[in-house]
């Protein structure tokens, strides 16, 4: 298991899940089915993927003062996660998350950040030794930029490292990503960073390259189940992924994310830590939900062991 300290800091959700036949039209009502509330948000699946994967991790996020959030704490300490960071945030609700999931195993989200509006670069002030103390900080951009910004700077400061998932998709200034080590975006985040349609192996290259020219020394574009384009300062390949039988995608990023900084703590080198990270998420997608679906580490290590 992992000694290295994680930090992430990010986003906690309640997820409102709904599954159709096929997304509405505009002006369309469908019917829907399975409606169900699960924990999510990005920085929370992240986390959760990293605690039950064996990670030693800290997570800085913010809470409503509602039942639904006392009862995510809970969870996540559950979780194998340090909680000490995670506050209500006065006068607030938790964030929510409105999730549609088509029969292929499709999501469409729309997001009320709630709480998450309150992860300002004062709340991180007073939990900067958390960042100047760990070996990685991992973060997404469902939190306030400005945040993100201040994080980064600190870590960078502090030699630790900076692991960004440019998600959901947005532009970003170029001295955020001369801070980032390694970029985790995935074909629409990574079109929107550099302009680049990823649609095969040269056009993921041709992305990688741009992303290198910012500063970033390690990129992997993750492809859905073809794999992943890991391309390390200016080398590039694709690591194919696993196949199985998606029932729901809506967590695969954020596990694949919590997974792979888990292994790269335990020492892995990249090729190994992008299999354990694949296998992680591959778990997830035969599941419903965000958090349900994430699995643990003996069922990683169980899935990787029946292909040998």
């Amino acid at each position: 298991m992992a000694t290295n300290k994680l930090v992430v800091l990010g986003s906690i959700n309640a997820d409102h899940i709904l599954n159709l036949e096929q997304f509405p039209r505009p002006g369309e009502t469908v019917i829907g089915k399975n409606y169900t509330v699960a924990f999510g948000g990005k920085g929370a699946n992240q986390a959760v993927a990293a605690g039950r994967s064996g990670a030693n991790i800290d997570f800085v996020a913010c809470v409503g003062e509602d039942d639904i959030g006392q009862r995510i704490r809970k969870q996540l300490a559950a979780d194998n996660i340090g909680v000490g960071s995670v506050e209500a945030s006065p006068g607030t609700t938790t964030g929510v998350a409105l999730i549609f999931v088509n029969r292929d195993g499709e999501n469409v989200i729309a997001i009320d950040p709630g709480a998450n509006a309150a992860l300002t670069p004062d709340y991180l002030a007073r939990y900067e030794k958390k960042i100047i103390d760990a070996s990685v900080l991992l973060m997404q951009l469902e939190s306030p930029l400005e945040t993100v910004i201040a994080a980064a700077k600190l870590a960078k400061l502090h030699q630790t490292q900076v692991i960004l998932n440019p998600a959901p998709a947005r532009e970003l200034p170029d001295p955020l990503l001369a801070l980032v080590d390694t970029i985790t975006p995935n074909e629409t985040e990574a079109e929107r960073l550099t302009g680049v349609a990823i649609n095969d192996d040269a056009s993921a290259a041709r992305a990688a390259q741009i992303l290198h020219g910012k500063g970033i020394p390690t990129v992997l574009i993750t492809l859905g189940s073809r794999g992943v384009w890991l391309s390390r300062q200016g080398h590039g390949k694709l690591i194919p992924g696993f196949k199985v039988d998606a029932v729901d995608t809506i967590a695969a990023g954020d596990t694949f994310n919590g997974a792979l900084v888990t292994a790269l703590l335990e020492g892995e080198d990249m090729d190994k830590a992008v299999r354990f990270a694949h296998a992680a998420a591959a778990i997830a997608v035969t599941r419903s939900g965000a958090q349900p679906s994430i699995p643990w580490r003996k069922e990683i290590d169980a899935f990787l062991q029946g292909l040998d």
